[in-house]
This record gives structure tokens, C-alpha cells and sequence, in this order.
């Protein structure tokens, strides 16, 4: 049996237990069409024969810009990896001058894009870049080579020796990709991971994912160049589970409706407006189903695991489930029962009325950096507890600084930054890399991440205000799609505030009030501005005095990735956001 120490060994590990037909699985002209294990091999090894006769050697590196998780990004993985080189995925949505920087900074040989909007923007920065020697898509795309022409260029298999040699030369310590990180601020920064660093995390974090062996159907739509998706499908692999790529963030809903997914990776912003969404619906039924609808809502929003709540309510949630609940689920496909959540802080009452519906959200913590996993919530064991990120994983050590930053040491942690041995030696400490998150670890070991470090500031009058804490208690409200809380320095935090839009037409409608079209109407409305501060009123409650937002102003925009407000990861881009609205702060504070 294979051993698993390079991340190509992955499939060929799959190969030898299981040769499943539905390996990967892509939609093409409104088709499903299916990669067996072996097809994903042979087509990884034809990449790595073509790869080697146009010159690429150990250490080269290859850039893919892919706009949708796809079978072709896996097949040019292996097939760039066992030959000792280096896969660099961009995120698409990133501007030129970030295509530009990366491609050369990463001196990368080569480009593979996905579509037309991909080519474009390499396009206009190609003459920029002068290490970069041909683009090849995935597409078929008039005028730009297609990748196919490496599956011709390697079909001939007189030089396999050549990649059996690469592949047993590449060592588990040895570099595999550079991710770089968008930020919140400043240029990208380039995170060597090795082979090493991201098996170990797939191994150490692996027993945590309840999946049955080959049983198991994942849809795969966050963005393949983050790690946290990446990683994920090696687990995937790792555990024989066919993997289903979502055609877009838009086609979603169709995509579960169609392959009836067990498990998928979600980020709080998705799972927010999935509740949205379902919720929505219920506030359009009458009489006794609207009534019967909302009291299963309130019995989900109490739930605790392993029947902490005593027999009644789990009589009652029982009776919740059967009439209500499981609704819920065949709108989700009817067989997902596990959500694994990254990226930033779920809300807990979002935790407690999914568990209750039998659909598991089981968040986790982690950080590119660390390859991603430091800890992952499991519902076996007594290893779920809502409102935290789950318990370490095997092999990781944590420690909390006396400021409370979380400090962690393990082979998942990173080689470094590419090029950049200064902010290498400033992030990892004696062994210790400084993640920039504050946290705590309760008695029962479960890691809980209080804020960003970074984000953290001081009031005028020297008290500190946790701005994440606050922001996700105000999105619990159906009037807030977006906040951001503001007041470094200032004697008062205030936010900026994107309301859901349309929600608010929706209460608007209800209420008969008449709000204009446009959102720059809708924010401008008194009665809108008096129903939202009536939410942050509430909210306001929850906090310490010199915590609570004193004034907010209401933005037209849909914050969003394309529009500079969000990471590609759903995360808030602070500094733009306060770029964009320096006026509006200027409004509040003067």
C-alpha cells in the first residue's frame, strides 16, 4: 500500500484501495461528465511527460487561474507536482497588477486560465511579465492554446521513466506551492507549504471528518486556490469520496439539488444566506404552517448537543424534525448531514438550528499559513461544542500569549514566505508561528478565537472593542447583510452598515412604506435608518457601554469580492472598505 508523503500520493494511494468511477466530476454543456482514478492518473501522468519535453525542471513554477473548482486544476496538481515542480494558484478575482505581481514574483514559466475573463486580464499584464513563456486554458478559446495540446505532447510514453525518476526524487520536506494571500492589506504574500506540511494536515485532520469509506459525495465550490478547499479534496481523496464541482456560487442551490451531497465546505457567509433564504420562505407561509414553522425555529435555536437539554425538548425537536426540519434537508439535497466551516467565526445560533435539522456544521480554525487545520469541531466523541472552533488536531501544539495571541507549532506550520526571510522570522518565533488571532482554550480543551489581533483597536478613552464580536451579533439581524465597526482613536465606535436589501423591501412591502427603488433611496429612507438603529439598539445591549455602536451610516453598495470590500474568502477587507467610505467617516466623526 502506498505510504503517504507527497500529496500525489494521494491518488495513486486512492488507485490501490479504490479505482471509483466518479473520482472527479465536472459539468460541461449541462453535462456531468465523470473522471475515473485511473483516468485522473493516466491524464496526471500524460500532463507530467508533456511538462518535462517543454523544459520544466525540478523547482519551475506554474500558475493556474481557474474561475470554478474543475476536474482539469486536479489533473495539472499531480501532473505539475510529481515532477518536482510547483503549482501557484491565483485567485481569479484578484486585479492585473496582482496577476502581474504574483506571476513574477513566483517567476512562474507557465499560466493555465480557465476562461475568456482569466485570459483577458493576463492578457493586458503578459508584456509585464517576461519569465512568462505561454498561456494555455482550459476553455476552448479562440486565439490561446488549450491544454489539451499537452495531453497530444504527452502522449508518448518513451520518456515515463524520466517522471518516475522526478516523482521518487521529490522529497515529503520539499516545497509544493506558494499560496499567496490576498489580505486585508498591502501586496500578496507568497506561503511556502511542502508536501509535508499539507499531508500531515489532511492525515491529522482526517479522522475528525466522519466519512464512510468510498460512500461519501462532496460538492467542492469555495475557491480551489485557498488551501482550505484544496486540502479538503485531498481528504476527499484520501477517503475515496466522489467529488462534485459546483458550476458557480450562482448555481449552487441547482448543483445540490443535482448531485445530493453528503458533505460540503461552507464559509459563515454562505450558510448565513442559505438560513436567510429558508427563512424567507417561512415568513411567506399563513396560518397554522407559518406558526408550526416558526415554533421549529425556536426549538432549533436551543438545541445543544448530546441531549443537554433534557427529554421534553428532544420529544419536542423530534416532533420539530419530522414536520419541519427535514424540509429543510431535501431542499439541501436531501443526504447532506456535514458542513465543514472555515474561514472566519460562526454564528452559534446558525450552529444550533442546522444541528438541529440534522445538517452538522462542524467549524474549524486555521490559517493558510498553517496548511489550513489547527483545530475542527467533530460530532463523535463528544467533540462538538457550539460557539468554538473544536479541539486541537493530533500532532499540533497551541499556546496563548499573554496577550491572548494564538501561537502554534507543528509540521503544518509553513517553510516561510517566498523571498521575504524578514516577515518569515517575524511571524514564526522559536517554533512558533504567531497566528495574529486572539483565543482561549476552556477546560474541555475547545479553542475558541475571540478577534483578529490586528483588528482590535483602542477607543480615545483607552478601551480596547473587539470589532468582529460585534459584527456578528449585528448580522444576526435580517436588516444587516454587511457591517463594519470603525473607531480606532475615537471616543465612540461607530459602523458602516450594508442593509439586506431585500429584506427591506420585503418589510417595507409588508408595512406599506414607501422606500424608492434604488438602494441609494433605500438608505437615504428616515424609516429605514429608524428600523435599523432600532436593531443596533437592541444588539447594543449585549456589550459593554464603551463597546456599542453610538452612529452608523448606511452604504447603496452590495459589498462584495469584485466590488475591493470582501477576500475571496468572505473575510472584510478593512482597509478598503475604510478607503471607500473615508467620507462617510468623516460624516460621523465630525
Amino acid at each position: 500500500m502506498t505510504q503517504i508523503k507527497r500529496l500525489f500520493d494521494f491518488p495513486y494511494f486512492q488507485l490501490e484501495k479504490n479505482n471509483i468511477s466518479n473520482c472527479l466530476v465536472t459539468k460541461y454543456d449541462g453535462k456531468w461528465i465523470a473522471t475515473s482514478t485511473q483516468e485522473y492518473l493516466d491524464k496526471a501522468n500524460t500532463i507530467s511527460r508533456a511538462l518535462l519535453r517543454l523544459g520544466i525542471k525540478k523547482n519551475d513554477k506554474i500558475a493556474i487561474i481557474s474561475t470554478n473548482n474543475r476536474t482539469e486544476w486536479h489533473i495539472m496538481d499531480i501532473g505539475v507536482l510529481q515532477i518536482g515542480a510547483q503549482n501557484v494558484p491565483i485567485y481569479p478575482t484578484i486585479s492585473e497588477v496582482d496577476y502581474a505581481y504574483i506571476l513574477n514574483h513566483s517567476e512562474a514559466k507557465y499560466c493555465f486560465v480557465s476562461d475568456e475573463e482569466v485570459l483577458r486580464k493576463v492578457t493586458l499584464i503578459k508584456q509585464d511579465v517576461p519569465n512568462l513563456l505561454e498561456v494555455y486554458s482550459f476553455n476552448q478559446i479562440e486565439g490561446c492554446k488549450n491544454w489539451v495540446e499537452l495531453l497530444e505532447l504527452g502522449k508518448d510514453t518513451s520518456n515515463q521513466d524520466v517522471v518516475e525518476d522526478r516523482k521518487n526524487s521529490v522529497d515529503t520536506m520539499d516545497l509544493a506551492t506558494i499560496i499567496y494571500t490576498s489580505g486585508t492589506t498591502g501586496q500578496p504574500k507568497g506561503v511556502m507549504l511542502s508536501h509535508n506540511n499539507i499531508v500531515s494536515n489532511v492525515l491529522d485532520s482526517a479522522n475528525r471528518i466522519p466519512f464512510g469509506e468510498g460512500k461519501s459525495v462532496a460538492l467542492s465550490f469555495l475557491p480551489i486556490c485557498h488551501i482550505y478547499e484544496r486540502m479538503v479534496t485531498y481528504i476527499y481523496q484520501f477517503y475515496s469520496c466522489s467529488i462534485y464541482f459546483g458550476e458557480s456560487m450562482d448555481k449552487i442551490s441547482d448543483n445540490i439539488k443535482e448531485v445530493h451531497p453528503t458533505v460540503m465546505t461552507g464559509v459563515p457567509r454562505l450558510i448565513e444566506k442559505v438560513y436567510e433564504r429558508i427563512i424567507a420562505k417561512g415568513s411567506d407561509l399563513s396560518g397554522i404552517k407559518k406558526r408550526l414553522f416558526f415554533w421549529a425555529v425556536n426549538v432549533g435555536l436551543k438545541y445543544e448537543p448530546y441531549e443537554a437539554n433534557g427529554f421534553w425538548y428532544e420529544l419536542e425537536l423530534k416532533i420539530a424534525r419530522k414536520l419541519i426540519f427535514s424540509k429543510w434537508k431535501e431542499g439541501l439535497g436531501g443526504r447532506l448531514d456535514l458542513i465543514v466551516n472555515g474561514s472566519a467565526a460562526l454564528q452559534p445560533r446558525l450552529a444550533r438550528i442546522f444541528a438541529a435539522a440534522e445538517i452538522y456544521v462542524m467549524e474549524g480554525y486555521g490559517l493558510t499559513e498553517t496548511s489550513p487545520v489547527i483545530s475542527v469541531n467533530d460530532m463523535r466523541n463528544r467533540g462538538f461544542k457550539i460557539g468554538t472552533a473544536g479541539r486541537i488536531i493530533d500532532n499540533v501544539e497551541i499556546k496563548i500569549a499573554a496577550d491572548g495571541e494564538i501561537l502554534c507549532k507543528g509540521p503544518n506550520v509553513m517553510m516561510g514566505y517566498y523571498k521575504d526571510e524578514k516577515l518569515t522570522n517575524e511571524a514564526i518565533v522559536d517554533g512558533y508561528f504567531h497566528t495574529g488571532d486572539i483565543g482561549e482554550i476552556d477546560s474541555d480543551g475547545f479553542l475558541k478565537i475571540t478577534d483578529r489581533k490586528k483588528e482590535m483597536f483602542k477607543t480615545s478613552g483607552g478601551k480596547y472593542v473587539a470589532p468582529q464580536l460585534i459584527e456578528n451579533a449585528m448580522k444576526q439581524s435580517r436588516f444587516v447583510e454587511q457591517i463594519m465597526v470603525i473607531g480606532e482613536g475615537q471616543k465612540m465606535p461607530a459602523a458602516f452598515i450594508q442593509p439586506n436589501f431585500v429584506f427591506v423591501k420585503e418589510w417595507a412591502a409588508i408595512h406599506h412604506i414607501n422606500i424608492g427603488e434604488t438602494n441609494e433611496a433605500i438608505c437615504a429612507n428616515n424609516e429605514v435608518k429608524e428600523r435599523i438603529l432600532k436593531e443596533v439598539e437592541t444588539v447594543n445591549k449585549k456589550f459593554g457601554n464603551w463597546e456599542q455602536i453610538k452612529r452608523f451610516e448606511l452604504t447603496p453598495d452590495v459589498w462584495s469580492i469584485d466590488g475591493g470590500h470582501l477576500t475571496p474568502t468572505m473575510k472584510l477587507k478593512r482597509k478598503a472598505v475604510m478607503e471607500k467610505y473615508k467620507d462617510l467617516y468623516q460624516k460621523i466623526y465630525s
